[in-house]
């Protein structure tokens, strides 16, 4: 029993650790914001101190955040030699394609922020794009020395690919053309298992995968040529979710003494039309800085879905 509850609160921890460092690097990468800035090493406007700063600061937070996640949580628990630990089967997954998401932000921001000191274009692209994955990975060598739990090669293979989708696009096509959005709806699951899935929206948005679906959301002026009359801002999207689950690798079938409905759990793929906000031209500073934040979010659109449960329907707007 004490296992369990250790590996629903353990759930819970990362799920906040993930939505922070989504937010902080976001934050980092839309106030870095620079499309003036130049790509070439000889510049004038390289700066040293600039990237000095940015350095020292990205190793301070790494460094305090390692403590802080070390003194508030790995502490507590027993340490075991290194080992690893298969959780591929947890969720439908959707967990993993939350390291992705997570990995391929902190990239992305990184990236920014290295472009903003003028450091050359090909080691800004792969000392910022690989920031996400180095941090992760040290999470994951974290969980192999723990005895409740294990290195995960499903998050370190979703923390890579995250990143390595922020590294690839910059160095093919030098932005990024096809973004991973994120958007939630309230569900039916979470009163069944508040401690796991949360008590309310506050809590729920963040734990209850059954609202979350996560978008490939491609923009599709950049792969026309460049007269193209397309609106720039337009983008499709393609995504992933999953519903059904009040547990991790299945659901309880009695659950505080009380008998647990017989939910299917099934996966979702969706089709939508989305909105590239940092592509809608505006001269406002302000307006910038929230449209790159926006874009965090999937814009709320007619949308396909396809699931062997439901089959294949329409929904007016779905977020």
């Amino acid at each position: 029993m004490m296992l369990k509850i250790r590996q629903i609160y353990r759930f819970n921890f990362s799920k906040i650790c993930e939505s922070v460092a989504i937010f902080l690097f976001c934050s980092f990468s839309t106030s870095a914001e620079n499309p003036q800035f130049p790509f070439n090493p000889d510049s004038l406007n390289y700066h040293p101190k600039r990237l000095r700063a940015v350095l020292i600061s990205e190793g301070t937070a790494y460094a305090g955040s390692m403590f802080l996640l070390n003194q508030f949580w790995y502490k507590d628990y027993p340490r075991s030699s290194f080992h690893f630990f298969n959780d591929n089967a947890e969720w439908l997954q959707m967990d993993k394609v939350g390291h992705f998401t997570t990995s391929y932000y902190m990239g992305v921001s990184g990236i920014k922020l290295l472009k903003l000191t003028g450091l050359e274009h090909k080691k800004a692209v792969w000392y910022g794009g690989a920031v996400g994955a180095i941090y992760l990975l040290n999470v994951e060598i974290l969980d192999g020395f723990s005895s409740q739990w294990g290195f995960s090669v499903g998050d370190f293979s979703a923390n890579t690919l995250g990143a390595s989708l922020a590294i690839g696009q910059e160095l093919a096509w030098n932005e990024q053309r096809i973004l991973l959005k994120w958007s939630y709806h309230t569900t039916k699951y979470a009163k069944y298992r508040p401690n796991v899935l949360g008590n309310d929206l506050s809590q729920t948005w963040l734990k209850d995968y059954n609202g979350q679906t996560y978008w490939l959301s491609a923009n599709i002026a950049s792969f026309l040529k460049q007269d193209s009359k397309f609106p720039k801002w337009l983008n499709v999207a393609f995504g992933y979710g999953a519903e059904g689950m009040i547990g991790g690798y299945k659901n309880p079938i009695i659950y505080n003494g009380i008998i647990m409905p017989d939910f299917v759990r099934y996966r979702q793929f969706y089709l939508s039309p989305d909105i590239d906000f940092s592509r809608v031209k505006t001269k406002s500073k302000f307006l910038k800085l929230f449209f790159n934040a926006l874009n965090l979010i999937k814009f709320p659109s007619p949308t396909l879905e396809y699931s062997k449960e439901k089959k294949l329907r329409f929904i007016p707007a779905f977020f």
